[in-house]
């Protein structure tokens, strides 16, 4: 396995906010159009006391706070910030991910993404930096320069840069558009303005003009979007799944996600099993 150390912290909103715990929990129901009375009889409330809290005639226990941000599925961090705003002390820690109180769990995920071999996996953070991949993503990064690398290589670079991974995806704008809108949820839910800075970045990258989604010579009924990619002189097709930590106590193991790479068909199983010997 390839193990990469993390870049710094992802940013979410800010740690401390001038505009109350009231009017960050109402955004959150907003985002999440939930109305008033739906979140209360969720949270074992009132509607009564929830406009009370968003509107700021009431202060929210400690609990309610923790018990709303639940309900809502505010991301771990952002419970955080919320807990700040009501002036409460933070109960999420953030723990390097090289601290020996993680040792276990990066065991798991290297014994996880090692397993999945011959096939790509790996893991990043709330930034896209790659803090672990396996031999199949080192295999699909042939070629690809150094200073894209290293140091904290970030896979929306590597994928999307032209001198990444991107001239080999044969259906790149198809793809691109796939990716950019998985950032645009993830800013949307994080307001990280690291993470914005990254998309501005990659989604001004130039698309060569003779990207296109092209189609296999003989139709493939994928069962999702798949990405094509040419190694070697073969044309390699995989979906992929991101999996995250349920129930996380701690922001850095909630901002993980694990990707894996499945075969979309039987030539590149077959491929990939005769690269591994």
């Amino acid at each position: 396995m390839t193990t990469v150390a993390s870049g710094p912290p992802a940013s979410g909103s800010a740690a401390v906010t001038d505009k109350g715990v009231g009017p960050m929990l109402r955004a959150w129901r907003e985002r999440r159009r939930i109305s008033q009375l739906e979140l209360a009889l969720r949270a074992d409330s009132s509607a009564r006391h929830i406009s009370f809290v968003e509107t700021g005639r009431s202060r929210p226990s400690e609990e309610m706070v923790l018990r709303l941000a639940e309900h809502l599925e505010v991301p771990v961090r952002e419970r955080n910030s919320l807990l700040l705003a009501a002036g409460y002390a933070p109960r999420f820690p953030e723990t390097p991910l090289d601290d020996p109180a993680l040792d276990a769990l990066r065991d798991g995920m290297e014994r996880l993404i090692v397993g999945y071999e011959p096939y790509p996996a790996l893991v990043v953070d709330a930034g896209y930096i790659v803090v672990a991949a396996n031999r199949g993503i080192a295999m699909l990064l042939e070629g690809v320069p150094e200073e894209l690398m290293a140091p904290a290589p970030n896979a929306m670079r590597l994928t999307l840069h032209p001198d990444g991974l991107a001239p080999r995806i044969r259906n790149l704008r198809e793809w691109r558009g796939h990716l950019l809108a998985q950032m645009e949820r993830e800013i949307a839910l994080q307001r990280s303005e690291r993470l914005r800075a990254l998309y501005e970045e990659v989604s001004a990258y130039p698309v060569p003009e003779d990207a296109h989604d092209g189609e296999p010579a003989e139709p493939v009924p994928y069962f999702a979007l798949p990405l094509r990619i040419e190694h070697d002189g073969r044309i390699l097709s995989f979906v992929s799944s991101i999996s995250t930590f349920n129930t996380p106590m701690d922001v850095t193991v909630a901002e993980l996600a694990i990707e894996t790479f499945l075969p979309a068909d039987p030539a590149t199983t077959k491929y990939l099993h005769s690269l591994a010997g």
